[in-house]
């Protein structure tokens, strides 16, 4: 088994080149693999990748984390637990300790944000990108709210990602409870006729599909899933609403 600072260091394709290289590059990984002892040579290259990876995206989640997090000026406990509950449920415990190793190293960092934005926006597909922001999302509420500059800071980066700004408030309102909240999850207004409700539903459901971030491999999938279920509680509680068949 390979031991994590290749994992870190050599095998997650476009994430090692630019700003997200220089954040948690190969000296990070053999810093790791001095800590935990050994190094059994696994490893190769990011050139040899050509798209995005399972990993690109795992690790581009762990920087965009640690900038919200820092984002208040202090990492608290709530935050860390979530993120840790997140990665146990995708992932597994060897790889959720992996990645919590690097979490702590990207904290301590000064992060470009635009720059590792624009890196990620790059090589990363559109659904992904959607996927980031929801996730982001998660990790700045879990204390109960999102302060402020949690929320300039994830605004920030959905604006760099090329967040549409429909979409953008379409997950928003996955988080904070809103009279209108179900609309704006589905992207149209409160005066839509019913036809336009279900017409929105069958859009969003299309545009959520996990499927659309298959390439990002199951554990993934697991995270989308919760973004497309956010999708039909909107339309079962407008169908409620307005007793809809």
């Amino acid at each position: 088994m390979a031991k994590f600072g290749k994992w870190v260091g050599g095998g997650l394709g476009w994430a090692f080149g630019g700003p997200i290289g220089a954040l948690v590059g190969f000296a990070f990984g053999s810093a790791i693999d001095a800590a935990i002892g050994g190094d059994d040579g696994a490893g190769t290259t990011y050139q040899r990748y050509k798209r995005t990876q399972p990993g690109d995206f795992g690790l581009s989640l762990l920087v965009l984390i640690a900038a919200v997090m820092k984002a208040d000026g202090k990492v608290v406990k709530s935050e860390l637990d979530y993120v840790k509950r997140y990665f146990l449920k995708q992932f597994g415990s060897e790889q959720t300790q992996q990645h919590l190793l690097a979490l702590r190293e990207i904290l301590k960092k000064d992060i470009p944000l635009h720059d590792v934005c624009l890196q990620i926006k790059n090589y990363t597909m559109y659904p992904a990108r959607l996927q980031l922001i929801h996730l982001l999302f998660g990790v700045a509420i879990v204390d109960g709210k999102i302060d402020d500059s949690e929320l300039n800071v994830i605004n920030q980066i959905a604006s760099y990602l090329g967040i549409r700004t429909n979409d953008y408030l379409s997950i928003k309102a996955m988080f904070f409870k809103e009279t209108d909240g179900d609309y704006k999850i589905l992207e149209i207004d409160k005066s839509a006729s019913d036809d336009e409700v279900k017409k929105a539903y069958r859009r969003m459901a299309v545009k959520y599909h996990p499927d659309k971030v298959s390439h990002l491999g199951e554990e993934f999938q697991k995270g989308a899933k919760e973004k497309f279920q956010k999708v039909q509680e909107a339309f079962e509680n407008i169908k409620k609403q307005r007793g809809m068949k």
